[in-house]
């Protein structure tokens, strides 16, 4: 079990748009926690290999140091567990000050990729 660094990419010039993206996670490994709390607008993508009963969840917490044992598992907008056993985007319902994705599931052929794309309100947008 091992916890994932992301790599961070700003993909636009006003830093409106960002993508956080942790990749190679394996059979019991977490993403490292990021805050991303000035961000409206937030989707994950998994994809990847998921192997022989791979599942992959997209966790949040409000506390000021987040630990494992008090993270939650996010919704998506109907209210649904994030809890994805194939390639999956959604759209997150709760705002955290704390996100990641945990793989809680799977062999020893699961290796998956978590991509966050997270956009921050701008009134200078046109």
């Amino acid at each position: 079990m091992a916890t994932k660094i992301p790599n961070v990419a700003t993909l636009s010039v006003d830093n409106s748009l960002t993508a956080i993206t942790w990749s190679g996670l394996l059979n019991g490994d977490d993403g490292t926690w990021v805050s991303a709390a000035e961000f409206a607008d937030r989707s994950i993508h998994f994809y990847g290999t998921f192997g022989a009963g791979g599942t992959v969840v997209l966790q949040g917490s409000n506390e000021d140091t987040p630990t494992a044992a008090n993270a939650v598992t996010l919704a998506d907008p109907q209210g649904t567990a994030i809890s994805k056993t194939g390639t999956a985007i959604e759209q997150v319902l709760e705002l955290t000050r704390w996100i990641r994705p945990a793989v809680t599931a799977g062999d020893g052929t699961t290796s998956l990729t978590a991509t966050l794309f997270i956009r921050r309100p701008n009134n200078l947008r046109t």
